[in-house]
């Protein structure tokens, strides 16, 4: 059973369709008695990485970005379980999500590669991103998740749980045209609310 599980909002509106549904998964979740937290993005004062990488001097380095970042590293480590929830922007994930997840990577060490007979590279990950479960929203205008280039953001995030060593629960991904209008789609809504379940009881 996850005792902790943060969701992070990555849309501008306080109540657009991924965020409602994010109220979903957090409902899901707390019919188990798990922890939901909550981080609303917009607004906040994340900067862009500027690959420094002063995080890389060891797993215990953060980023040295004085920045709303510093607060979100620890409850981020904390979580048995973290929800990413974003709108389809321009194909892929909000700019909001994608500042934060270019800044996770102050969670990630890649250390220096053991030496080797080998000429094929070694990759060395340590993460604190290791083993938490993962879900994600996703909402977009278009009917096709092709044309509207939510399977970028698809890819994206099994590409970063797979880099990390995490495991991605479930999807919940739909279309919603006007903001709020995902209410109302009542498949979508049960979807979110059985992530937050199962996310709660897997993790």
């Amino acid at each position: 059973m996850a005792k902790k599980i943060i969701i992070i909002e990555a849309s501008p509106r306080e109540n657009g369709n991924s965020t409602i549904l994010a109220r979903q998964v957090a409902a899901g979740a707390r019919c188990f008695g798990t922890e939901v937290e909550t981080v609303h993005l917009h607004g906040m004062d994340i900067r862009p990485c500027t690959a420094c990488d002063a995080c890389q001097v060891s797993l215990a380095a953060d980023c040295i970005i004085d920045d709303d970042m510093k607060a979100v590293y620890s409850r981020l480590r904390a979580a048995d379980a973290i929800v990413y929830a974003t709108p389809i922007y321009w194909f892929t994930v909000s700019g909001q999500i994608k500042l934060f997840m270019d800044r996770c990577f102050a969670l990630t060490y890649l250390g220096t590669p053991p030496a080797t007979d080998s000429d094929e590279p070694v990759e060395t990950v340590e993460t604190d991103l290791g083993g938490k479960k993962l879900g994600v929203v996703l909402t977009y205008g278009d009917v096709d998740p092709f044309a509207s280039g939510a399977v970028n953001a698809i890819r994206t995030f099994q590409d970063m749980a797979r880099f990390v060593g995490s495991e991605v629960v479930g999807f919940v991904y739909g279309s919603a045209q006007g903001p709020g209008e995902v209410a109302g789609n009542d498949d979508l809504m049960k979807q979110a609310f059985n992530l937050g379940r199962a996310l709660a009881t897997e993790a």
